[in-house]
């Protein structure tokens, strides 16, 4: 539990610290603690804004009003790199706060004290509610273990739990971040399996709602456009017509696949590596560890994690998060695909297709609409005038032609009316391919829309 203590006994000089105020000291109720105290460990600096810690490599200043600890310092003077924008992910934060909840659960159960392991509770049900999150200071530049990371959770939880119990932050009495934080875990286990429960709390809580609300809204727009004929287009080219609702469902087809896709991936996601400690092997862990943990953050999560039933696979890849990220990828394609149409669709008001009005929110937001389903599917509406005019003078109504006339025909019709900037009716007529009434009875958008 002191080895910190001991390493720091190499090269400083000790003094015993009297008996009495061990007995008395703060947080420790009499508990055993070890002969030699460093002189003034944990102190405050003279200017009262830091306090003195100490890691195997020597002292350092930490912040009086911040938990975390020396390794977190010595971190962010190692890695000097990004800001605050590029700090570790807050989701990432909190799932770390419901992990060492859980360890320290299942510790308890294994004989850690229950007072520490209460303390050690409370304080990642904080970290894990986002109440500390200004003492998370480290960046996502550092070492491929998350090794700072997995630190600066256990410094903050710890001297957090050292000061729900009255004693001194930065004394690592009674709650050290490594002995009882850390306690049967490693980084190696620990960053995966954090990974994981971020990755599937954002996509139950975020990501799966909101592509359900995109799929709801563009569903209420298919059904809404299902009796406007339109002209489609091929590679932006004239084809045949379809209605505009028909158009809406494949952007429909495409979201709910893209919801299938990730739920598809969560399996492995729910699979998680903690057990498996530094290599996979489950050192300095109980029989029984790595399942009571998985157990413990589903309940808490009310997902269906369990223990991963490889962890050298669990430690030494992350092909899980890879399988999300693919999913993800699609999803982004689609999403881009679906709102490239719907602004190609709504280009104009006077030289683009203009055949949808999208949502004027602000000076200039009917081309950049700020949230997408709510700014602006839901308030999309049909050009109908528009939609009409391009319908009827499009060439490739002439398709309907085709079973009547034959392809050669229909294909000299098409082509005339367009050198001469008349209309397929007048071309057809004019070439004596057939009559005004043929023409109107088998020339209909209507009749067109799908197989007979």
């Amino acid at each position: 539990m002191y080895r910190a203590l001991r390493l720091l006994a190499r090269s400083r000089p000790l003094v015993r610290a009297p008996a009495a105020a061990l007995a008395s000291a703060p947080g420790l109720g009499g508990a055993a603690v070890p002969s030699f105290w460093p002189p003034n460990a944990a102190r405050m600096a003279s200017q009262n804004s830091f306090r003195i810690e100490y890691d195997t490599f020597g002292e350092l200043k930490v912040p009086n009003d911040k938990y975390y600890g020396a390794q977190t310092v010595r971190s962010t003077m190692n890695f000097k790199i990004g800001g605050v924008t590029e700090r570790m992910p807050t989701p990432v934060i909190k799932a770390f706060g419901i992990l060492k909840r859980a360890a320290a659960e299942v510790n308890q159960d294994y004989g850690l004290d229950p007072k520490i392991a209460n303390a050690i509770m409370k304080a990642a049900d904080e970290v894990a509610e986002g109440k500390l999150n200004d003492h998370f200071p480290l960046v996502v530049w550092q070492t491929g273990s998350g090794t700072q990371t997995n630190m600066n959770v256990n410094e903050v939880i710890s001297n957090r739990a050292i000061e729900m119990l009255g004693g001194e932050l930065g004394s690592k009495i009674p709650v050290h971040p490594n002995d009882h934080v850390n306690k049967s875990q490693s980084s190696n286990d620990t960053f995966p399996t954090a990974m994981h429960i971020a990755a599937a709390i954002e996509v139950h809580e975020v990501l799966l709602p909101g592509l359900q609300k995109l799929h709801d809204a563009l569903d209420a727009k298919s059904k809404e456009f299902a009796q406007i004929i339109k002209i489609g287009r091929t590679h932006t080219q004239d084809a045949v017509p379809l209605t505009l609702g028909q158009e809406f469902s494949g952007y429909v087809q495409q979201v709910k696949y893209a919801m299938t896709r990730i739920k598809a991936a969560m399996p492995r996601i729910y699979e998680l590596a903690a057990g498996g400690t530094a290599v996979g092997t489950g050192l300095n862990t109980r029989i029984g560890f790595a399942e009571k943990v998985a157990a413990k953050v589903a309940a808490l999560t009310g997902l269906p994690f369990v223990t991963a039933p490889n962890k050298f696979e669990a430690l030494a890849a992350h092909d899980a998060l890879v399988e999300l990220s693919g999913a993800m990828n699609t999803t982004a394609c689609s999403l881009m695909k679906i709102a490239n149409d719907i602004r190609f669709l709504g280009s104009g008001p006077r030289s683009g297709l203009g055949e949808l009005i999208l949502p004027e929110n602000e000076p200039g937001s009917s081309i950049m609409p700020v949230s997408f389903t709510e700014n602006c599917v839901v308030g999309i509406q049909a050009n109908t005038e528009r939609i009409n005019k391009l319908m009827n003078e499009s060439l490739m109504l002439v398709t309907a032609l085709n079973p009547h006339i034959g392809y050669d025909k229909a294909a000299k019709i098409a082509k005339t009316a367009h050198k001469n900037g008349s209309t397929l009716k007048e071309t057809a007529i004019e070439l004596g391919y057939l009559t005004a009434e043929q023409f109107d009875e088998w020339v209909k958008p209507k009749d067109m829309l799908g197989p007979k």
